[in-house]
């Protein structure tokens, strides 16, 4: 028998090729298993009550303890989701869902959001991330940038919606996260993202809703941070909007 042989069939190399192909396998179930802690299950088209998983079954709940005293979260977590304000447009499975309210706020289609906790993101020392201007004062508007705060807010049909009354940084990130806006309803935000400024820098130009939707943003309970669930329902309500804003929107091109 020749280096390595363990037998006449069998030697080591091979010992150690089956090794690898049994560990490649455990991890790919792993990894495949522990990618079900978000999503799952799913639920069918034929009935709320029928759940699916597929292969292999959801893990066991794990407990991850959160930052800054911030308590624990379970994940798989218990089933929590908000009513669907939609219907399915025929009687066959996998119809297209149909909204039956306002899809922009009952978070339907591209204007779905998640279920987040209602806290604020933390920086490394504990402190919200997010905040205006008048708090982080050590923020400023460079000199070379149109300065948004107190310039009016159109939206895509030519019309002033809002002004902005101030710009919302991110401390972790040192960067614009959200122009602070007054509308009708009151103050809410407006996602950077979705701003472009007019060529003259006088005017906040938003093309995802018309004006008469800034009444309607989802609001925030301080002014002086936003929770990673309002900040889901806002970014939501704002990207909703490139097909729900308008009719023309939500119908084919051709």
């Amino acid at each position: 028998m020749g280096t390595g042989a363990i037998t006449g069939y069998i030697d080591v190399a091979q010992l150690v090729l089956y090794a690898f192909w049994i560990f490649f396998f455990a991890l790919v179930f792993w990894l495949h298993r522990e990618s079900k802690r978000e999503g799952y299950p799913l639920e069918s088209d034929r009935s709320k009550q029928i759940k699916v998983v597929g292969f292999p079954d959801m893990p066991p709940p794990k407990v991850y303890r959160l930052p800054h005293g911030g308590g624990t979260r379970v994940a798989p977590r218990p089933d929590s989701s908000y009513p669907l304000a939609a219907e399915p447009t025929g009687g066959w499975l996998g119809a297209p869902l149909q909204p039956t309210g306002n899809p922009m706020i009952d978070g339907v289609g591209p204007a779905a959001w998640a279920i987040r906790p209602e806290v604020p993101d933390l920086t490394h020392n504990g402190v919200p991330k997010i905040v205006p201007m008048r708090i982080a004062t050590d923020f400023s508007v460079a000199e070379r940038d149109p300065d948004p705060r107190g310039k009016p807010v159109y939206g895509v049909d030519g019309e002033i919606g809002a002004t902005v009354t101030d710009i919302w940084v991110d401390r972790a990130e040192p960067q614009i996260r959200y122009l602070e806006i007054e509308t009708a309803s009151g103050r809410t935000l407006l996602p950077i993202n979705f701003v472009r400024m007019s060529k003259d820098g006088e005017r906040v130009l938003v093309n995802s809703i018309q004006s008469g939707h800034f009444a309607s943003v989802p609001g925030i309970a301080s002014m002086d941070q936003i929770t990673l669930q309002e900040e889901d329902k806002i970014c939501a309500y704002y990207g909703g909007g490139h097909l729900y804003a308008t009719p023309e929107r939500s119908e084919p091109l051709i």
